[in-house]
């Protein structure tokens, strides 16, 4: 089966929408674009499948009302237009999804309730249970709550976060751009690519904007970093136009296609490696990164020469070789303040109840050399 056939057959999609497809330039809904793409979800949802709605759009959704020109710069402006745009937003999304006879819930999300594993696996429960109950879960970012510091900053990585944590079968992530193009079309020829099997098919790609009115905070880039999220965790990505949603989830070969290159992985695994944030840091010696990376062993006492962060046991943290190249994430088996009385140390010279693993491998997700980056500054 190809993918495009996988997507058409798919039973739990997760479609992502941004503002510039929801939104007017001045700011304000534009209902009509909102329930052409609410008409196409419907349908789908009327076919037999489960459908999760990751929605932007709040922010802009409220500039109108305020009599606010162009998004907001500082903070505080932008999280009173979430506030009024959220309300707005959702209700407009009721009350076209009821005439298709299909309730919607509300889901809000900030960036620390996906880094912290219990958060993560409660917004598991809930997700799942709404679908079961069949109501279409409508996500964005809580924007009205969320700091400068700690955020998604896009929805785009919220909605590759939210395939995984839907179980999702596949992922559409739409905008007002037909697909991701080998360089910028409004400023050259540029072609339409086709079909991404991995990272290398984009090395040599300029991205460009995902938008073109301005409204939304995410570019091309940040679709493409998502949908490669998406499909290094088993599930088929379709990045492509609004207009072109309904042939996108026919399977038609329309927009960039994303072909899943990695095995679904452990929630454990995926939290680990996406969505967890560090709390601190582990430097590790050349023996020590050898036998992580290589042979997928359990980091031990006597391949650690320092640390760095305030961290807990039981905290993400990243393993780093001596030349500052993140190599792995894991949960740590003691507290910061613990360690360096082992550092350096093998097993059988700790006492009996410091002889565990510092991060067990079961506890570990290979990274590579460059840490991934799930939330951002805006």
């Amino acid at each position: 089966m190809t993918a495009r056939a996988g997507i058409a057959g798919a039973r739990r999609v997760v479609v992502k929408v941004g503002s510039s497809s929801l939104t007017t330039l001045p700011g304000g809904l534009d209902v009509t674009r909102l329930t052409a793409l609410v008409d196409v979800l419907g349908a789908a949802r009327a076919s037999g499948r489960e459908v999760v709605l990751v929605s932007s759009g709040a922010i802009a959704a409220g500039l109108a009302p305020l009599g606010v020109e162009g998004r907001p710069r500082d903070l505080a402006t932008a999280q009173a237009a979430a506030s009024v745009g959220q309300l707005r937003l959702v209700q407009t999304y009721a009350d076209a999804f009821a005439r298709h006879g299909v309730t919607v819930g509300q889901v809000l999300l900030t960036a620390d309730d996906l880094t912290r594993r219990s958060h993560y696996r409660n917004a598991h429960r809930t997700v799942d249970r709404l679908l079961t109950l069949g109501v279409l879960p409508v996500v964005n970012e809580n924007d009205t709550v969320a700091t400068e510091e700690i955020r998604f900053g896009d929805n785009d990585r919220l909605a590759a976060l939210v395939a995984h944590v839907a179980q999702a079968d596949a992922l559409l992530l739409l905008s007002d751009v037909d697909g991701v193009y080998d360089g910028d079309p409004r400023t050259g020829p540029a072609q339409l690519i086709d079909t991404v099997t991995g990272p290398a098919d984009l090395a040599a790609v300029t991205l460009g904007s995902a938008s073109r009115n301005g409204v939304g905070t995410g570019g091309m880039a940040t679709k493409v970093e998502a949908a490669l999220i998406a499909a290094r965790a088993g599930v088929p990505v379709v990045v492509t136009s609004t207009l072109q949603a309904a042939a996108a989830l026919a399977g038609e070969r329309v927009g960039t296609l994303f072909e899943p290159f990695g095995r679904r992985p452990s929630a454990r695994q995926f939290w680990l490696r996406y969505a967890s944030r560090p709390r601190g840091r582990l430097i590790l010696d050349d023996g020590a990164v050898r036998a992580v990376r290589e042979r997928g062993a359990s980091l031990l006492a006597a391949g650690i020469t320092g640390a760095t962060g305030d961290f807990l046991a039981d905290d993400p943290v990243e393993l780093v070789g001596p030349d500052g190249a993140v190599v792995a994430r894991g949960l740590v088996a003691y507290d910061a303040r613990e360690l360096p009385a082992l550092f350096g140390r093998k097993t059988g010279e700790l006492d009996p109840e410091y002889r565990r693993e510092v991060v067990h491998r079961d506890e570990m997700v290979l990274v590579g050399h460059r840490a991934p980056r799930p939330v951002t500054p805006a």
